[in-house]
């Protein structure tokens, strides 16, 4: 068994740790926002990390109406540029607390007057050291190259951070998601029999939108650096603008499709890729039943994954670290068909410095 399938397997214990062991800090950084409400958000990351501050801007502004920007670092590290952050809070997410331009980009926030917060798996790095506020993930080690539960974790840190803002986040629906992850581990038998399918496969496409857009980069980003395979990654929206053209007969599309708000989208593409001959594969969980008859063939997460108190937050709200998992079991079972090790990708280590 591969260290990232083990890693994949610790989610649900590693997300119920979060929630357990971070509370408390959250409740000081819920208390200090409210004294201090910033006028927006910027969040800095690169790589897995990145893919959950994409989830971060999604939720973030849904569910605050706060304005959320994705910082560029080399604006800071090459152009040497000073950005106005005033009033504004700046968020640096890393799994190792160590990568080069996040940390430059948190420094020059916090001396430019910022509240600056930490999200990290390293309770030691130089990040967390930095920061005004620290989330950690409280994942231990992780030791696959391949990040699995460090970005699970970030989402998570994501609603905690929304919740700390004032959002109507019930913190009973969000102590659900250990269970909802749980759930979707359940499906390992049913991808590693679908894996086969796929060997082959060189090139598809990983189709999301909202609050899954997110999860389109990160599944594509673990075919490509585990499985070696070229996938490209868009939002339903942007794949109709021309990209949709490189589809041909048989070419895997991967969509993520929750009931809710983005589904009327997603079914017409799918109708329409269907109809162009491609294969179409459907993530989705039993509350999003008409995405489980339109695929060719769905992976389904055997949970209704609907908060009890939702309220004027959006039905698919917690539908993304349930639904990332089964595609990270799908590019574990599909690397080990290949052959691959998913664990030591080649030309990759585990902790990158870029500036």
């Amino acid at each position: 068994m591969s260290l990232m399938l083990d890693e994949i397997r610790q989610q649900p214990e590693v997300l119920e740790r979060t929630l357990r062991q971070e509370m408390r800090g959250i409740e000081a950084l819920k208390k200090a926002l409210a004294a201090r409400r910033p006028k927006m958000v910027v969040l800095a990351a690169r790589g897995t990390s990145d893919n959950a501050a994409q989830f971060g801007r999604y939720l973030l502004e849904i569910s605050t109406g706060i304005p959320v920007s994705l910082a560029a670092p080399s604006i800071f590290t090459l152009y040497g540029a000073q950005v106005d952050l005033r009033d504004a809070m700046v968020v640096a997410i890393s799994q190792s607390g160590e990568s080069t331009d996040t940390n430059l980009v948190l420094e020059r926030a916090k001396a430019a007057g910022a509240l600056t917060v930490g999200i990290t798996n390293e309770p030691s790095s130089a990040l967390a050291n930095m920061a005004e506020f620290v989330i950690l993930v409280r994942g231990g080690r992780e030791k696959s190259v391949a990040a699995t539960k460090t970005y699970t974790g970030q989402l998570l840190a994501m609603y905690l951070l929304a919740y700390a803002l004032g959002a109507a986040i019930d913190l009973d629906d969000v102590k659900r998601i250990p269970d909802w992850t749980a759930s979707a581990l359940e499906l390992e038998k049913t991808i590693r029999a679908l894996a086969p399918r796929y060997r082959f496969m060189e090139h598809c496409v990983v189709v999301g939108r909202g609050l899954n857009y997110s999860n389109a980069f990160e599944f594509a980003l673990k075919m490509m650096e585990t499985c070696y395979v070229v996938a490209e990654r868009f939002s339903s929206a942007d794949f109709a603008h021309g990209p949709i053209a490189m589809v041909e007969r048989s070419f895997p599309v991967f969509l993520f499709t929750p009931a809710g708000v983005t589904w009327p989208g997603l079914r017409e593409m799918i109708a329409r890729l269907n109809g162009m001959g491609a294969e179409t594969v459907a993530l989705a969980d039993r509350s999003a039943g008409e995405a489980l008859k339109a695929a060719q063939r769905t992976i389904c997460v055997p949970s209704r994954l609907v908060g009890k108190k939702r309220g004027k937050l959006p039905e698919d709200v917690f539908t993304p670290i349930p639904y990332i998992v089964p595609a990270q079991l799908f590019a574990a079972a599909l690397a080990e068909e290949k052959g691959l090790n998913p664990d030591q990708p080649r030309s990759l280590e585990k902790v990158t410095r870029t500036l």
